[in-house]
């Protein structure tokens, strides 16, 4: 297994992706492929000890900037980084992409490049929360700002098959996102949405609330990338806002900081916990391969383990599970069902 890393994606590229690609592969023995400028990037790789390392260096001339359009990726630079990091996949020559860079252009070149899993008319980006329980699955949380009922249902069936295959969890919950959990609440997209997922095989809870991303109610949590992307950023900011206040009160008195010294360890604990560096990336769920998305201030801890996670999710092959899943479902949709026609009702 080989992961490609798009080595010009990211606010500090390429320091970090060289840090953190380094990192991978002394840490866990991945083999490895650093795309963008040569000459950049092999002189940042003298910066560390290689020796015995499996880390080759493909040249690409372009880089997508973060205010590019998503097309320029695909279209117009075509030696951009990303784009090769993709061609690398397609050629058969790595295994998945990570990106720190522009996500709408890594999301489409990987459309364009790797085509889309059948079943699937857009891809998802998901993101892991951790909760009071483990974990939970949201997506997507950022690829679609307008969705329709199939595509929320397309969501939760590779949500489904992630959560199991990919987080180990046998029979995982699935929740759509909505403003209540009665079935009055919602909007026009959530009640098509749950009407259709009721139908489908797996264990659907029906409407979740937004406290429920975190109290670990569900193991997937569904809903689309415009309310996916808000729930984000808001948790993003909370936990470096509640990080911020507990150092303020902390520091606020000299009993306070005697206290401390007895809980860092619990400090250090949560801090993990809410540490996004931890699950290093977002996999682009519904492209036939393997993308994992950084955020473009991700640090070398951040990319070290995106690649990590891009490495396990391709060699456990998940997406032919996902594949699997989704011909049953679209079967199913094909079966009459209270007089009307499968398609009608899916």
């Amino acid at each position: 297994m080989r992961v490609a890393v798009d080595g010009m994606g990211g606010d500090n590229a390429p320091v970090i992706e060289v840090e953190g690609a380094v990192a991978a592969a002394r840490e866990h023995g991945i083999a490895i492929t650093l795309v963008g400028n040569e000459q950049v990037l092999r002189r940042e790789l003298e910066k560390h000890k290689c020796d015995g390392l499996d880390i080759s260096v493909v040249h690409a001339s372009e880089v997508v900037g973060m205010h590019d359009s998503a097309s320029d990726a695909v279209r117009r630079k075509k030696n951009s980084s990303i784009r090769v990091a993709f061609e690398l996949v397609k050629e058969g020559k790595a295994d998945a992409v990570v990106s720190a860079g522009n996500s709408g252009a890594t999301m489409a070149a990987g459309m364009f490049l790797l085509g889309r899993l059948k079943g699937i008319d857009r891809p998802a980006i998901a993101t892991i929360f951790p909760t009071l329980k483990g974990r939970t699955l949201v997506l997507d949380v950022g690829g679609n700002v307008d969705c329709k009922p199939q595509n929320l249902v397309q969501f939760a069936v590779m949500g489904e098959v992630y959560a199991k295959y990919f987080l180990g969890i046998e029979n995982p919950r699935v929740g759509l996102l909505s403003n209540g959990e009665e079935e009055s609440k919602g909007n026009e997209l959530t009640r098509e949405t749950t009407a259709i997922l009721r139908g489908v095989h797996f264990n659907y809870l029906g409407y979740v609330e937004g406290r429920d991303v975190f109290n670990g109610c569900a193991d997937v949590v569904v809903c689309d990338g415009f309310v996916g992307n808000v729930v984000l950023k808001v948790s993003e900011g909370m936990a470096e806002a509640v990080g911020r206040m507990l150092k303020e009160e902390i520091k606020g008195s000299f009993l306070s900081l005697a206290g401390y010294l007895f809980i860092r360890g619990a400090f250090r604990r949560f801090k993990k916990k809410v540490d996004y560096s931890e699950y290093g990336g977002a996999p682009l769920l519904g492209i036939n391969g393997v993308g994992m998305i950084c955020h473009g201030g991700s640090n070398a801890k951040a990319i070290k383990n995106a690649i990590r996670f891009a490495h396990d999710y391709a060699r456990k092959g998940v997406n032919q599970k996902m594949a699997e899943k989704l011909q049953e479902h679209i079967t199913a949709c094909r079966q009459p069902r209270d007089g009307e026609t499968g398609q009608a009702a899916c």
